[in-house]
């Protein structure tokens, strides 16, 4: 198991102020030496990525077109708010309905649940609030004592840690937490395992990964025999990553390697991790159209209950038909990498931004959304 070193430009002395993470000359050279690589090998591969942010650079800046036919680079599941089953939006409309002050991160506020949206309640009325933080969902209920304020928190290690640590900090009595928190490395096993998948390699999330540590995805390479490789989020980043993964594929092993040293190390931020084990414990869920995965839901432990949403009250289950669209979405396969938004009859005509009828389609991270914004394999 290797650490890798930043891509650098010649220009310079070569020193980190010298990185060029947008050198088109630096990228053909990672190009061409990838198509190389995928000569030698001489047989399809797919490489799985875990991020959201991944896929936009992707698609953003082209880089697909850069990559020989024979190498696939999907998407699986990581966009949080796209996971986020529909029982759990459900949950925090109920909230909302019933008076409680519901405030989310942006992205899901339109999220559809069952029968509706937290924009719904709140166009119908109901007490809906935007936050860009754990911590501005604490100050909410600071400066409204009279009010219950619930943070539906939702995201992966990332944002779990801001999570634990408002709750570790003692907030106010009318604070309390729906956690849809989800972890990642279980639903990496599923796809894994999938009879329909095919994936040869993952490009781990760099964000996920300052805190977590590269060290995490260990036991999985171990047990998978699959090339694990962290990779961060500019173009070459993303290149590199790749033309890594291709060198473990070549030699035909699995291994583990980190090309985010910048950002990244084995042990992750340690004070974040002990936060986020303290605070939450894990338990099975069900991740959106994809399956009931065991340990992948952060719930709040039992010392942590006086701030618990579903601890502390009542949440009736939404009563009601869904959208009848709903049933022809496919953002579960999309998230599980066995289907392209191109694939689903609705992308671009029933299902845009502005009419999303799945999550994929909401999210600054789903794929839907960033192929509608960008395309995602561009024919250039």
């Amino acid at each position: 198991m290797t650490t890798s070193e930043p891509v650098a430009s010649d220009a310079g002395d070569g020193g980190a102020a010298d990185l060029q993470f947008r050198d088109p000359e630096v990228a053909d050279e990672l190009a061409d030496d990838i198509a190389a690589q995928m000569e030698r090998i001489d047989e399809p591969v797919e490489i799985m990525h875990v991020c959201g942010s991944h896929e936009q650079v992707i698609a953003k800046f082209g880089l697909r077109s850069m990559l020989p036919d024979a190498l696939s680079v999907t998407m699986g599941p990581g966009c949080p708010v796209c996971v986020t089953n529909m029982p759990e939006v459900d949950e925090a409309v109920a909230l909302a309905e019933a008076g409680k002050t519901v405030a989310t991160y942006g992205d899901m506020f339109r999220v559809p649940g069952t029968v509706k949206s937290l924009a719904d309640a709140k166009a119908e009325g109901a007490s809906v609030e935007v936050v860009y933080s754990a911590s501005e969902a604490v100050e909410l209920a600071e400066t409204n004592p009279d009010e219950d304020v619930v943070f539906f928190a939702t995201g992966f290690e990332t944002t779990a840690a801001p999570t634990a640590a408002v709750l570790q900090a003692d907030p106010p009595e009318n604070f309390s937490v729906l956690s849809a928190h989800k972890y990642v490395p279980p639903a990496m096993e599923v796809v894994a395992e999938m009879p329909e998948t095919d994936v040869d390699a993952f490009l781990a999330a760099g964000h996920a990964a300052t805190i977590t540590g590269y060290g995490l995805f260990e036991e999985f390479v171990d047990e998978y025999d699959l090339p694990v490789v962290v990779g961060g989020f500019e173009p070459l980043d993303v290149l590199y990553g790749v033309r890594r993964i291709l060198e473990f594929i070549e030699a035909g092993e699995g291994g583990l390697d980190n090309a985010y040293p910048r950002c990244v190390s084995r042990e992750g931020n340690e004070a974040a991790m002990a936060a986020i084990d303290d605070v939450f414990t894990l338990t099975s869920g069900e991740w959106r159209g994809i399956a009931e995965i065991p340990d992948a839901n952060f719930v709040l432990r039992e010392a942590y209950a006086d701030h618990s949403a579903r601890a502390q009250f009542d949440i009736d289950a939404v009563d009601g038909a869904g959208d009848p669209l709903t049933e022809q979405c496919i953002c579960g396969d999309i998230m599980a990498g066995t289907a392209s938004p191109e694939g689903c009859e609705l992308f671009g005509e029933e299902c845009t931004p502005s009419n999303p009828v799945g999550a994929c389609m909401v999210s600054d991270e789903g794929t839907c959304k960033i192929w509608h914004e960008y395309g995602g394999e561009p024919d250039l």
